[in-house]
């Protein structure tokens, strides 16, 4: 039994464009899954823990810079809990608005705290090699202004390139996105969310097809 795991970013609910494609996505998935087990996941409803000291500090005992004591270790399981949920999902739907550029702060403290050795990646003498296998990934990019054609004095991408350098890292190497972008001030903007819209339908599809 698949499990899917929808991570949400956006905090405009009902008047967000991502979560509008991504409902679109999530119809077909459905219709075509209706076995599989989907977990919703909204970062603004999420208690995420704070990377604080004790937290970094059992991080870099997995580098050979300490020793994991009780006390860590009971720090350390917050984080567990939460990466586990993310790592135990077989697909991902993850709508991500761009923020200044780059992506939401509540996505960023979600991967930070989920980017942890020995749980979603390792390192060793050649550096960093990521643990998850055979998941794919469906991510859906929305802007304002950003979008193709830009002038570059309006933005530039730090969205969508730092959320595929992640994938990567962790070991989502199948990954689609469906991007909706300039939607303020793109003429085109109706067209090009229907055409958002029939993405994230053939996306779901090709999931099942897989």
């Amino acid at each position: 039994m698949k499990r899917l795991l929808h991570i949400i970013s956006s905090p405009r609910k009902e008047k967000s464009k991502s979560g509008a494609i991504a409902q679109e996505f999530m119809e077909q998935y459905k219709l075509l899954n209706p076995d599989a087990v989907i977990d919703e996941l909204n970062l603004w409803d999420l208690s995420i823990p704070t990377f604080d000291g004790d937290k970094a500090a059992a991080k870099m005992t997995f580098f050979g810079e300490g020793t994991l004591n009780e006390e860590l270790k009971s720090s350390w399981d917050k984080v567990v809990e939460v990466t586990e949920r993310f790592s135990s999902a077989d697909e991902y739907l993850i709508t991500v608005p761009m923020w200044n550029g780059g992506i939401p702060w509540v996505l960023k403290h979600y991967i930070d705290t989920i980017s942890q050795p020995g749980l979603t990646f390792g390192f060793g003498a050649e550096g960093y090699f990521p643990l998850l296998k055979d998941k794919k990934a469906c991510v859906i990019y929305t802007s304002g202004v950003y979008g193709a054609g830009v002038p570059i004095e309006l933005g530039l991408d730090f969205q969508s390139t730092y959320l595929n350098w992640w994938l990567e890292l962790v070991g989502i190497t199948e990954v689609h996105s469906v991007k909706f972008l300039g939607n303020l001030v793109n003429p085109d903007a109706d067209k090009e969310f229907s055409n958002a819209l029939k993405s994230a339908h053939g996306i779901a599809k090709e999931f099942f097809a897989e």
